[in-house]
């Protein structure tokens, strides 16, 4: 009897961890869908730059060359599309800036 009770109560809170695990997975993400600042981006080229040094030198370190090359094209990828984001932005900013600028 006090195993069924055990098995019951452990299986409730399982379930009830399921729904509100997912109902806060889900609210985390209520900022998703904004635009990134200049700023933003550049920091996260810096990041990503940052993050590819350490992935490759830690597994060149452990004696993984081939693996911490690819982790390094990784983050050197996602580095380069940052900083273009960020001066795609930039540029855009710069530009409607100087054009109302201009306007007599």
């Amino acid at each position: 009897m006090k195993l069924r009770t055990r098995k019951l109560i452990l299986a409730v809170a399982m379930i009830i961890a399921i729904i509100c695990g997912s109902s806060f997975a889900i609210a985390q993400n209520a900022n998703a869908n904004r635009k990134p600042t200049v700023k933003g981006e550049m920091k996260g080229a810096g990041k990503e730059a940052k993050e590819a040094g350490k992935s490759l030198g830690t597994n060149v370190k452990h004696g993984r060359v081939a693996r911490g090359g690819k982790q390094f094209g990784k983050h050197a990828y996602k580095s380069g599309k940052h900083f273009a984001k960020g001066s795609k932005a930039a540029a855009k900013k710069t530009g409607s800036a100087v054009k109302n600028a201009a306007k007599p």
